[in-house]
């Protein structure tokens, strides 16, 4: 399985490579390349194979290795392969320096430090373009800060999904819609409070097992993005969306930093630049990807419902006090990072 999925650079020299400490291999001999280093480094990510994190690893490799004429490899393992599908060991594995590269949304990260999910407050942002100005100007130095708390290097970030609600029991406009309302969820917390809050029974429950409980009636509704919603064929098994961006969650992408700082400074540089390079690719097409599922989705019958300014007002404000107990939770400093410090008056859903 392993095998199948791993990802390794091209070029690579009929050689024996010699271990060097943190997953770095190095080779001493004269090469054809000697711009860079001769490295290879290992890359983690939870997601499947379609996923976008893996999409964007993939991209990731494949930059580095044509900037480096192949010196610098990455080998990229899905599905938390290296840890046999265990994702809280798998952040440890990069917190020791037994991987070197990892993709993680902020909630999984969050179980370093909580402050990592301050992004995922309710409503913070109206659209993507908001999340993707505001964590490259100052929302990713904040991601680098804490981070570096842990031996992890802020490499770049990439959207997972501003999150819709799905539903088969009935279409949601109000809160009255939502009472009682069986919703899978993530197991972060801002995601149970949130539903708690609306009414809803919110059910944390992983991946691999919503489609199931869906079809087995055990869950009734769940939340997440257009791209997410395709790759589970959940449009399939239930009949209503609730349009609301209700929630930003992104990718982080980290190195070790033991690891990195073994590099070179130029191959620093050019992971740096490349991981830039692969975050924006990725979220353009993110971005692109959902206006087309949402014209599929519909056409194949999902009933989708475009929340008013007005009707999405009535949501907000139910959910304030809930906002400013996260706003306080995470402190000032985060939130000022990411311009959450003060309440926003949005326009509702993101245009299409």
């Amino acid at each position: 399985m392993i095998q199948r999925y791993r990802v390794v650079i091209f070029f690579m020299l009929a050689i024996a490579l010699t271990l060097s400490g943190c997953g770095i291999q190095q080779d001493e001999s004269p090469k054809k390349y000697d711009n860079y280093q001769k490295v290879r480094l290992v890359m983690t990510a939870s997601g499947t194979e379609i996923g976008i994190e893996t999409l964007t690893a993939l991209r990731f490799a494949e930059l580095v290795s044509e900037a480096s004429g192949g010196n610098v490899q990455i080998e990229f393992y899905p599905n938390d392969e290296l840890t046999g599908g265990n994702t809280n060991e798998s952040v440890r594995s990069l917190t020791e320096g037994a991987v070197d590269l990892g993709a993680y949304v902020t909630g999984t990260m969050s179980l370093l430090d909580p402050r990592l999910e301050v992004a995922t407050i309710p409503w913070s942002f109206s659209s993507y373009q908001e999340a993707r100005q505001v964590i490259d100007d100052t929302g990713g130095d904040y991601y680098a800060k804490v981070l570096s708390d842990y031996g992890l290097v802020y490499l770049g970030s990439t959207h997972n999904a501003m999150r819709q609600l799905t539903s088969n029991r009935n279409p949601i406009r109000k809160i009255e819609d939502l009472q009682g309302l069986r919703i899978r969820v993530l197991g972060g917390e801002v995601y149970r409070l949130f539903f708690a809050a609306l009414g809803a029974t919110p059910v944390p429950l992983g991946w691999s097992e919503l489609n199931i409980a869906i079809r087995q009636g055990v869950i009734e509704g769940q939340e997440n993005g257009f791209f997410l919603m395709r790759s589970g064929r959940l449009n399939e098994i239930q009949k209503y969306m609730t349009v609301w961006n209700y929630l930003y969650e992104n990718y982080l992408f980290v190195a070790n930093r033991k690891t990195f700082e073994q590099l070179e400074p130029k191959t620093q540089r050019l992971l740096r630049e490349k991981m830039r390079e692969a975050c924006e690719w990725s979220r353009d097409y993110l971005e692109q990807e959902e206006k087309k599922i949402r014209v599929q989705f519909a056409a194949d019958g999902l009933e989708i419902i475009d929340l008013t300014p007005e009707e999405l007002e009535v949501f907000k404000a139910k959910v304030r006090p809930l906002r400013e107990k996260l706003k306080e939770k995470y402190g000032e400093e985060a939130c000022r990072a990411f311009r959450i410090d003060m309440e926003k008056n949005y326009s509702g859903a993101e245009d299409k």
